[in-house]
């Protein structure tokens, strides 16, 4: 039962951190099975081989600034939507290691899911948090990010159930958030649609 709770956190841990920040949540599961603080399932032991650290840590570098600069953060979000749900898929699947085809495929469903849930709180609060013309909240979002998701990985390994029962907390959370969420993000399309409609107007609201 302890084993089961553990794969489980593991592979939900992995796809949850993975739409929040890939290339950061490969870096932490890597490095504690690089250094042997833990020992990571087969499926997920290429994440220490070195060239996979090094391209996660120069990708980590990337979007440690990218994510930093309000509009920018969006664009890259968008163009992760891509990358994250679906390597989310692959980590998770990789978490439940020589469990046969059906659970991998299970997990990379699940996995791939709180990718997608986790991928979409992110993005979704990144729209609203740039309709504050200052930076330091988008500084204080993506820095937030990267402790969730290292204190979460964490918490998933040495942890399991704490981290599933804060998983699910998360859930509830999400379920509350999203439609808020979605309601703000079509006020600021509309009003930059509106804005975008306007400018195209000359004096007396004709064609320029």
């Amino acid at each position: 039962m302890e084993d089961l709770t553990q794969t489980l956190a593991l592979a939900l841990g992995a796809g949850w951190a993975s739409g929040l920040n890939l290339y950061a949540a490969v870096l932490v599961l890597g490095f504690l099975g690089a250094t042997g603080r833990m020992d990571l399932p087969e499926g997920l032991e290429l994440l220490t081989d070195p060239l996979v650290l090094f391209a996660a840590g120069f990708m980590y570098l990337v979007e440690f600034f990218a994510d930093k600069v309000p509009g920018v953060d969006t664009a890259w979000d968008t163009l992760h939507t891509f990358v994250r749900i679906p390597a989310g898929a692959l980590l998770a699947a990789g978490a439940v290691g020589d469990l046969g085809a059906g659970t991998e495929l299970a997990a990379a469903l699940l996995g791939g899911g709180m990718a997608a849930a986790s991928h979409a709180a992110k993005a979704g609060t990144r729209v609203l948090i740039n309709t504050s013309p200052e930076p330091f909240s988008n500084w204080a979002a993506s820095i937030t990010e990267d402790f969730a998701v290292v204190a979460g990985l964490l918490a998933a390994v040495n942890h399991p159930l704490v981290f599933l029962a804060l998983l699910a907390v998360f859930l509830l959370l999400l379920i509350w958030l999203l439609p808020r969420l979605w309601r703000g993000i079509k006020r600021v399309f509309g009003a930059l649609l509106r804005l975008f409609r306007s400018g195209g107007k000359g004096e007396g609201g004709e064609p320029g």
